[in-house]
């Protein structure tokens, strides 16, 4: 049986945690950011888990994680 690949694009959006979820980066921080409140600019630097609907999805894009 040759090896599963991995979905590169997937890789470098999703993280596995030690418990076994997903953590994942915020949009919206990259430009125009003028507008956006430091507040709203702070809480979009922080990183989230992934929702539980994604991650039977997310888990058959990332194999080996």
């Amino acid at each position: 049986m040759p090896k599963m690949k991995t979905n590169r694009g997937a890789a470098k959006r999703f993280r596995r945690t030690a418990k076994g979820g997903y953590k994942r980066a915020q949009s919206h921080l990259s430009h125009i950011l003028t507008k956006k409140s430091s507040k709203r600019k702070r809480k979009l630097g922080k990183t989230l888990q992934i929702a539980d609907n994604d991650v039977k999805q997310v888990r058959r894009l990332l194999p080996y994680s």
